[in-house]
This record gives C-alpha cells, structure tokens and sequence, in this order.
C-alpha cells in the first residue's frame, strides 16, 4: 500500500547554485519507496548575526534555530541548502545539521567540493558528498541517530573520507526505522 506523499521543502541559503538546490530535490524524489514531493522555495538569506568574524563561519546552531521559528507549516520537511562554511559551537565545521526527530535541517557544500581538499574538481563526487548529506541530515529529522554501519548514510561524517566510503542509502536497520518513524508524523 502506498503512503501518502509527504512534501519537502528545500530552499536555496544564500548564493548556492540554483543547479545544486535542483539536483539534491530531485535526488530525493527518485529514491524509491520514499513518497515524496519536492517543492523548492524562494531564497532566503543567511540570518544576521550567525557570522562568527573570528572564525570565519557560521554558527550552524543559530542558522537553524532562525528557520525552525519560520518553517512553513504545510511541509512535512524544511531543508535549507547554503554554500558557505558552517560549524557548532562544540566543533570546528559540520557538512550539516538537523533538528532531531523534528522538522528543519541545514547542509553546506563549502566542505564537499574536491577543490577544498586541494584536489581536482569532480562534479561527479561532489553531487554524491550533497545527496549524502542531505539524505543524511533527512534522516535526523525524522529521528534517526549515527550508525555504526560505515556504509550506511547515516554514520558520521567526522572527515570528508567518511562520506566518500558510505553510500547514499540507509542500510536495512535504519530505512526501517525511518520509514517508521516518518510514517507515524
């Protein structure tokens, strides 16, 4: 039996690509067995006050807690997508960041792309690190917590060589539990 389709937002954060807001929305909706809808909403800005000029980032943390407070009520998710180098207080940079078991989350590129690593442009990679993390960050929201499986996409993504060896997919354990868990909001 077919669940019912369940919309998710995704928006452009500031100047990402339009292409990468595009790519990651349709990413989600060809995965099969997930019932749902992508809309992609206008873009927002990057909240004031989350720039750390100190460190040179943004406070994740706060990004998040802006968009939780304006979160459109008509959407079963609300991601934010941003290119710009984000980080928790208690961590030097994250790729992402979810509301547990709730409705928002937030994923930056900045640290995906090759080139940050010195290495080659691969567009290639660099779209699977965005479906990864995204994937990812969906997972939390619907209460899913890290795994140990290091294939699995939702173990953590410490260093960017953790997101290359997992896949993007859930393995067996935690689509379970997601497709449980997103099933009973």
């Amino acid at each position: 039996m077919r669940n019912q389709s369940k919309d998710i937002v995704i928006f452009p954060l500031g100047q990402v690509e339009q292409t990468i807001i595009t790519a990651a929305a349709a990413f989600l909706e060809s995965l099969g067995g997930f019932y749902f809808t992508c809309r992609i909403a206008s873009r927002r800005p990057i909240p004031i006050g989350t720039l750390n000029t100190r460190r040179r980032q943004y406070d994740c943390k706060r990004i998040l807690k802006h968009f939780i407070k304006c979160c459109p009520g008509d959407c079963f998710r609300f991601i934010g997508i941003t290119d710009v180098d984000i980080y928790v207080p208690v961590l030097r940079y994250v790729y992402g960041l979810a509301q547990l078991g709730g409705t928002c989350a937030i994923v930056s590129t900045h640290r995906l792309r090759p080139e940050f690593y010195s290495a080659p442009a691969d567009k290639w990679l660099f779209y699977q690190r965005i479906y990864k993390t995204v994937l990812h960050e969906l997972g939390h929201t619907a209460g899913l917590v890290h795994c140990l499986d290091s294939k699995c996409v939702m173990f953590s993504s410490t260093r960017i060589k953790d997101t290359d060896k997992k896949e993007p997919r859930f393995c067996d354990t935690c689509r379970e539990l997601f497709f449980w868990h997103i099933n009973k909001d």
